[in-house]
């Protein structure tokens, strides 16, 4: 059977059930961040930030579910997780440049506000995940403005996801980089920058606030 490309992340499979394989697989790297991020926290000794381990872990698990059966509630599975984690690190950059407790609904309701357009109006929701993610990115480089110890984290988990937004950007279906039967998927490589940054970054939240003396 030829192959067929499917939807914008160039990559294409024959019938099965991984609509795009690569992309699919790639996914998991977000699981394997969001167990990363609990070892080590129990190797130091430190407590787990269970909200934003499971917001990770989700992003993978969502996007599993739209690279590989893509079942017609995949969009919804696949960007709650991804609104949850941004919100999540917003609200936390927020309570940092506040001096005060991340509290839960900081981040909880505007993930609720925000998957009303996700799910009712598919452009308006991707173009809502966008505004978010600058406004977390803002929020990031203020706090890492003002405390000097986060800096290199803030300025490292950046830069890789900057590399890999634009890798995938470039690799879109009719992008430069763009080969439908390669291996090598910019998308699949958005997936593994996106895991690493947000493993970088969780050294910078608790369970009940912002952590400043534990960011190393």
């Amino acid at each position: 059977m030829d192959e067929v490309t499917f939807g914008p992340g160039c990559e294409s499979s024959a019938a099965g059930p991984l609509v795009e394989p690569v992309s699919a697989v790639t996914s998991l790297a977000f699981v394997v961040a969001a167990v990363v991020v609990v070892a080590l926290r129990r190797r130091a000794g430190l407590p787990v930030p269970w909200a934003y381990v499971v917001l990770v872990a989700g992003v993978g698990v969502g996007s599993v579910v739209q690279h590989g059966p893509d079942p017609a509630w995949s969009d919804p599975a696949h960007d709650l997780p991804i609104v949850g984690v941004l919100c999540f690190l917003a609200a936390d950059a927020a309570a940092a440049l506040r001096r005060a407790p991340r509290r839960w609904w900081w981040w909880a309701v505007p993930t609720a506000v925000l998957m009303v357009p996700v799910v009712a109006w598919p452009r308006a929701g991707d173009l809502a995940q966008v505004g978010v993610a600058a406004v977390t990115a803002v929020l990031l480089l203020a706090r890492a403005h003002r405390e000097p110890a986060v800096r290199w984290r803030v300025a490292v988990a950046l830069a890789v996801l900057g590399t890999g937004a634009l890798v995938g950007a470039l690799s879109r279906t009719g992008g430069p980089l763009c080969d439908a039967s390669s291996v090598l998927q910019g998308h699949a490589v958005w997936h593994l920058a996106a895991a690493a940054a947000l493993a970088v970054l969780a050294p910078l939240v608790t369970p009940d606030g912002p952590a400043r003396a534990r960011a190393r």
